[in-house]
């Protein structure tokens, strides 16, 4: 009897592997730290959170540590409060200085360390966020922030492994803001469209109006002829039989 169990058991498994592949189904190893949003602008500013969901089954979540990238100095971050929890921020300093918009950069946030309450955290199944405001946001193409996450019972999950181009995504994936060159605003092209659209407007009405005025002269020449041609036939003779 237990020969026939477990061939039945090897197919279940089988089929349940090929069910979450086919379905797409998360696996425990989706659930990893992440920047939200996970774009901005080079040279602007941003406001991004840091999203940690607890991995663990009996464990809290009780202390994040984020790292910002060496090669990419930021002149400002700044935090905003997670209730309950506490942030320390470290700086470093930056050799050579880096222009940026048009004064030197000499120091740079390097480390944001979260530390939650006694006895409190990010308890299994849920999540907590950590916004962060940045910028001038530095002129390269990514942003990777390597994180470690510190549980209650003593064990640290390390989001440190950089992405590499058309590989698969490391099983702990460290997260990576992507930076795109500045360009048009969209909000920039809507006035001047908008003015282009007043002018044809304007060159439109001009010229109805110059027509219409073109038009009117026309009309009071007529009528005027015809008046002179009314009083030239009144004082001509009339022809006697």
């Amino acid at each position: 009897m237990i020969r026939l169990r477990r061939p039945a058991t090897a197919a279940a498994l089988t089929l349940a592997a090929v069910t979450a592949a086919v379905l797409g189904l998360p696996g425990p190893a989706s659930a990893h730290v992440t920047i939200n949003p996970r774009e901005g602008t080079q040279g602007g500013y941003g406001r991004f959170a840091l999203r940690v969901p607890n991995e663990s089954d009996t464990a809290s979540t009780v202390k994040v540590e984020v790292n910002l990238p060496e090669n990419a100095p930021v002149g400002s971050v700044s935090t905003m409060p997670v209730p309950g929890w506490t942030v320390a921020v470290e700086k470093r300093k930056v050799d050579p200085p880096i222009e940026v918009h048009g004064s030197q950069l000499t120091e740079a946030v390097s480390k944001l360390t979260f530390t939650a309450p006694p006895n409190g955290g990010v308890k299994p199944g849920e999540f907590q966020e950590f916004p962060v405001s940045m910028g001038p946001l530095p002129q390269v193409d990514t942003m990777v922030f390597k994180v470690l996450q510190t549980y209650s019972d003593g064990n640290v999950s390390r989001w440190i492994e950089e992405p590499t181009p058309g590989a698969e995504e490391p099983e702990n994936p460290a997260p990576v803001l992507k930076l795109v060159a500045a360009s048009a605003s969209p909000g920039a092209s809507a006035p001047a469209a908008a003015k282009a659209d007043d002018d044809d407007d304007d060159a439109d009405s001009g010229a109805a109006t110059a027509f219409g005025v073109a038009g009117l002269v026309a009309g009071l020449a007529g009528l005027a002829l015809g008046g002179l041609a009314f009083a030239r036939t009144r004082r001509e003779p009339t022809a006697k039989s």
